[in-house]
């Protein structure tokens, strides 16, 4: 391997019936990880050696990719191996055809190893390849052997500590009660022994390794953010995309020069019954550390998934909030969503990610209600929408997602 920023693509065919699958990696020495930290993967997207992270996934032309990137130039001294591995979600690595990992230069793009995985037939967790350590540099070895444990035992496996829901334990039996000696008459009893002195109070124990996420759909369509741990810090609100189809003539130009440009957007009410827009249209991109506690990272017209386009929200302001609705529009590229597939994921800093995916579009829609979030006193319940909304003549985006939801704002024509 090149000692250099290393991409890693873990790829398969998408279809009906398929599961997701997550790509992870584990920074190992003697074959076990140092502490939790080692541990890449959704919930735990970056390592603090900025060696490892984890970018995320993308749909397109009836496949799908979640990719690592890894410096190895960055690799703390003492780590010996990185393990490169997958884990399916909702069903095993027998239904995941054409199953693949590939490396390739971050720089050049140029493939420098790639591992098609045989089969596989009732495993959850895959470990499909690894770097390691030998005469100074860095070698790639394909290993392709899994667990039917999933995520959790792939984890554990390598010295995670893993946060399960704990059972009730059964009462316990009582033990029976001895029988009393006889009365002995009362001596004097010797003098009590000096106290102890305390103890050193110990450190905190290191939080367990979290491996839930929450994906909604129409029939699990809402999901409380109390509940998944995330009530405080920065959830950033990510929406990716990339073009289902093959366009032509003028949308095909601005497609070549990257001009599908969807915009992020926020109705938000605060508690104090102040309303308003975070957007790209005005200049309206908010603040996070002020009202209305939510910010507006950038306007991106990729759809990438390391980048697309970012909302943040400050959860230590939870109580400021009475309602938000995160929307979109398609300000240029394309003329409804019906030629794009979308992915939505909310990521609390202290909780398991929420995820959806856009459903298919049959109107000449060119806003989409994604999500609305909601303050029900001591929690923020998220509710999956994905609700398309066509706009009468004359009638903007905007305005039409306020009347949908009865936002009941006044608004003026804005530019980029």
């Amino acid at each position: 391997m090149p000692t250099t920023a290393l991409r890693v693509e873990l790829g398969w065919r998408s279809g009906h019936g398929v599961p997701d699958a997550d790509a992870s990696a584990l920074l190992l020495v003697s074959g076990k990880v140092r502490s939790d930290a080692d541990f890449v993967f959704y919930n735990q997207p970056a390592h603090a050696s900025g060696a490892v992270r984890h970018e995320g996934k993308r749909t397109a032309g009836g496949r799908v990719t979640d990719t690592l990137l890894a410096d190895l130039a960055r690799v703390e001294g003492d780590i010996e191996r990185i393990v490169l591995a997958a884990s399916a979600d909702g069903g095993t690595f027998g239904q995941v055809p054409d199953l693949y990992i590939e490396v390739t230069d971050a720089a050049s793009g140029q493939v420098v190893a790639r591992f098609d995985n045989p089969g596989a037939t009732v495993e959850t967790a895959f470990v499909l390849g690894e770097f390691y350590r030998r005469q100074g540099g860095w070698k790639f070895r394909a290993v392709g052997q899994g667990y039917d444990s999933g995520l959790e035992g792939l984890a554990t496996d390598f010295g995670i500590t893993v946060d399960e829901p704990q059972h009730a334990a059964p009462p316990a039996t009582p033990a029976p009660v001895a029988p009393q000696p006889p009365a002995t008459p009362p001596t004097a009893a010797p003098a009590p022994p000096p106290p102890p002195a305390a103890a050193p109070a110990a450190p905190p124990a290191a939080q367990p390794v979290r491996l839930s996420k929450v994906t909604l759909t129409k029939a699990a369509p809402s999901v409380s953010l109390a509940k998944q741990g995330g009530t405080s810090g920065a959830m950033r609100v990510n929406l990716n995309w990339n073009l289902l189809k093959q366009s032509t003539g003028w949308l095909a130009r601005l497609s070549g020069q990257g001009g599908i440009d969807l915009d992020l957007c926020a109705l938000y009410e605060l508690a104090d019954g102040s309303k308003g827009v975070v957007q790209a249209l005005g200049n309206a991109f908010g603040a996070l550390h002020q009202p209305p506690y939510i910010h507006l990272d950038g306007d991106d017209r990729t759809g990438a998934v390391t980048r697309g386009e970012n909302l943040t929200i400050n959860l230590d302001h939870t109580r400021d909030f009475r309602r938000i609705l995160v929307f979109v529009t398609i300000y240029e590229g394309a003329r409804s969503f019906a030629d794009l597939h979308a992915t939505v994921t909310l990521q609390p800093q202290h909780g398991a990610p929420v995820e959806f995916s856009l459903d298919e579009c049959t109107v000449a829609s060119p806003v989409c209600a994604l999500a609305l979030i909601t303050n029900t006193g001591d929690d923020l319940i998220v509710q999956r929408e994905v609700r398309y909304l066509v706009p009468e003549r004359g009638t903007s985006p905007q305005r039409t997602v306020d009347h949908a939801y009865g936002w009941g704002m006044n608004w003026t024509p804005g530019r980029k």
